[in-house]
């Protein structure tokens, strides 16, 4: 059984703490590695690293950074395959999801170099005569990654990118669920030419080293891809930090009288069981309207039962396994619930007894907007069908709920579309499409209980750098603005 290693300060190395912890292949339950379960040894170290080597990097042309992350993408084109497979092996989604994972990352990399020619600032016209007014970008210095398991190369890849062309240096910290991913991820950055110290990885766990990276000092900011409850305690912590969070959210589709079901019924399976529902914009509600409730029911459940489970390196394989034991028993604590609640069950509803760490996917019809398993995420192939009479009705339920990230209309009227684009409370709204499927060069986040910040597109640019402006007086007289 392999170890592998921190990388801090351009080289490979073992924790302090001697603790390894295993990484398991969801599929079939067996170990991939050893890994290093790190202390605050390890992020102390770390951020000496990344201290030591920010004022270089941050003074390097940011055209010259964006050499390097053009290498990173071709070296990511080269590995597409193998990295895609490692994914597979590792977090359990299907081999064609897997690849599009990797794309993604080779597209914020080559969005993101682009960058290096721009990373505008603006200039403005003074209220007073012969003064200069501008902003420039700034590095922001030290700044904390930490990344989910379910887009184990991407998201990474989207905080990474605007990280390094923005001229910041880096603590990154994978998820303990998919860490071998990270090191090959890493990997290939130093083979692109990242110099020491400027990305430095620590795996582990957030109960160990979590605090560190939230509250050390030296840290100047945390972006962070995860869970409410992390969320929540990373800003009650961090103190004065700039702080970007991605918390997850209870996406609905609404389906109105007028739709395409056909297509609807595309966007529905692939929302809610792409990524066996393992997505923070996953396909969880399904507000449909009464008259066409019971035909989309009807064609929904067939088609549902025709998915097959298994591993995802298998051809014939729509749905992957769910990533640990954990996640298998929270969608079956939700089954349990939603029957409770006296919801009805379509379909699925139970894990396969067979290895591994599969999941039915599961449909519930009858579903009251205020019953838990419409209200809170499952994170899980468990989706909830909820009917309403109108367009108002349908707008009122999606937004019933403490998060907003992502939603959907299927419709085929304009007054219904731009109701929804207008109304519904959520940072992402797709017209005649699911709820998944963000593309790198437009922000990426949501509302209320989703968290803060936005990622990818110039948003990831304005999270990972701050403004400074920028006042030239050539008058040779003390002017005061305001007249002041």
């Amino acid at each position: 059984m392999k170890t592998y290693k921190n990388f801090i300060g351009g080289k490979w190395v073992s924790s302090p703490s001697k603790k390894t912890f295993h990484s398991l292949d969801p599929a079939i339950e067996k170990s991939i590695g050893k890994f290093q379960d790190s202390s605050e040894l390890d992020i102390e170290l770390a951020v000496k690293e990344a201290e030591k080597a920010f004022l270089s990097w941050s003074e390097t042309p940011a055209p010259k950074r964006a050499e390097i992350l053009f290498k990173i993408r071709d070296l990511l084109k080269e590995n597409k395959e193998s990295l895609a497979r490692l994914e597979v092996k590792e977090m359990g989604k299907v081999y064609k999801e897997a690849l599009g994972d990797v794309q993604e990352a080779i597209d914020i990399f080559e969005y993101m170099a682009g960058e290096g020619r721009r990373l505008f600032g603006f200039t403005t016209p003074s209220e007073l005569k012969n003064k200069f007014c501008a902003t420039i970008r700034r590095s922001l210095g030290i700044v904390s990654l930490i990344t989910p398991w379910n887009f184990p190369i991407a998201i990474p890849s989207w905080k990474l990118a605007p990280a390094l062309i923005c001229g910041n240096t880096i603590i990154f910290k994978p998820s303990s669920d998919t860490p071998l991913c990270a090191i090959e991820l890493i990997k290939i950055l130093n083979q692109a030419g990242i110099p020491k110290g400027v990305v430095n990885l620590v795996t582990g766990f957030g109960s160990s080293i979590g605090t560190s990276l939230i509250n050390h000092q030296k840290i100047r900011a945390i972006s962070f891809t995860g869970s409410v409850e992390t969320g929540k305690f990373i800003t009650k912590n961090a103190g004065l930090k700039k702080i970007s969070l991605e918390l997850g959210g209870k996406n609905a589709i609404i389906v109105m009288e007028d739709a395409n079901l056909e297509l609807a019924l595309e966007g529905v399976l692939w929302g809610a069981f792409g990524t066996t529902g393992q997505r923070c914009t996953a396909t969880s509600r399904v507000i449909i309207h009464a008259k066409v409730a019971t035909k989309f029911e009807n064609m929904l459940v067939n088609a549902t039962k025709k998915l097959k489970l298994g591993s995802g390196l298998l051809k014939t394989t729509d749905i992957g396994p769910l990533i640990n034991k954990k996640a298998v028993e929270k969608s079956d604590y939700y089954t349990n619930l939603g029957l409770k609640e006296g919801a009805k069950l379509l379909t699925g509803g139970k894990p396969l007894s067979s290895k591994g760490f599969f999941y039915q996917p599961t449909i519930f019809t009858n579903v009251k907007p205020e019953m838990r398993i419409a209200q809170e995420e499952i994170f899980g192939p468990v989706l909830s069908i909820i009917k309403i009479k109108n367009i108002d009705e349908a707008i009122e339920i999606c937004n019933n709920i403490k998060q907003g990230l992502s939603s959907s209309i299927y419709t085929e009227n304009m007054r219904y579309a731009f109701k929804a684009i207008n109304k519904i409370e959520a940072g992402i709204t797709y017209i005649n499409s699911s709820t998944i499927g963000a593309e790198i060069h437009l922000p990426f986040g949501g509302v209320k209980e989703t968290g803060s910040g936005r990622e990818a597109g110039i948003e990831g640019i304005n999270e990972f750098s701050e403004t400074k402006t920028i006042y030239i007086d050539y008058s040779g007289k003390l002017q005061k603005a305001q007249g002041g």
